[in-house]
């Protein structure tokens, strides 16, 4: 073989050998491109689900159990009309509560659990008995419901036992899940541990608050802004 012909042959392993390398660059930028978006998107679905918003008290969205919701429906299994889940989550207590009769609504200030909340409801044929709003509570009205389901924390408690007392009609009844209200007498409780509810009447909190028993506060007490969503239901 000659030189030329040696050479020849040199120059063409050396193309092959770089387009080669050039395809494996152009592979490696795809893969890469498409994992990155794949993780990009994947944050930008589960987030707001588990981290609904940066703040002082942590309120991730935290599902209710079949129990809880079970005992929700029993204690208010007498019950009729309006009903509000604050902080809904997902949209399973209204969705329930819309499956026995009630016109339910969800408040949650996570746009993302709304639209699946809207979603869900329709998929279910409880689209037209429920309604889903992006809203935060400590802004919300509640003076239309006649029951109010909450999952609340320690921290918000207290102050949302003067709101309520303040706004609710005196037929209203309210049920607590997962923490009762700090100084609201439970007319009854449903189920244990972390499933317990605690049962309150209106009539009695409106007048403990009247008379002074309730702790005194302010509704000039502004809750921390931090503890405003609630993603828990």
């Amino acid at each position: 073989m000659s030189q030329q012909e040696l050479l020849l042959n040199s120059e063409r392993s050396n193309g092959a050998f770089t387009e080669e390398r050039r395809g494996r660059s152009r592979l490696g930028l795809i893969v890469t491109g498409v994992v990155g978006g794949s993780l990009v998107a994947l944050y930008a679905v589960a987030a707001p689900f588990v981290a609904p918003a940066l703040r002082k008290v942590c309120l991730p969205f935290v599902p209710a159990t079949t129990a809880q919701v079970g005992n929700v429906l029993k204690v208010l299994r007498t019950r009729s009309g309006t009903l509000v889940d604050i902080g809904s989550g997902d949209g399973r207590i209204v969705i329930a509560a819309a499956k026995c009769g009630f016109q339910a609504s969800g408040l949650e200030l996570n746009p993302w659990l709304v639209w699946y909340s809207r979603y869900k409801a329709w998929r279910e044929g409880v689209h037209r008995s429920t309604s889903f709003h992006i809203s935060d509570l400590w802004k919300a009205s509640f003076a239309q419901y006649s029951n109010v389901v909450i999952f609340g924390v320690p921290q918000m408690m207290d102050q949302l036992e003067l709101k309520l007392a303040s706004e609710l009609p005196s037929s209203a009844k309210v049920v607590a899940c997962r923490f009762p209200f700090p100084t609201w007498v439970p007319e009854s409780t449903e189920g244990e541990g972390i499933d317990t509810v605690w049962v309150y009447d209106a009539k009695t909190f409106q007048s403990d608050l009247h008379s002074g028993k309730t702790r005194n506060m302010s509704l000039e007490d502004k809750p921390d802004p931090h503890t405003r969503s609630l993603s828990v239901s």
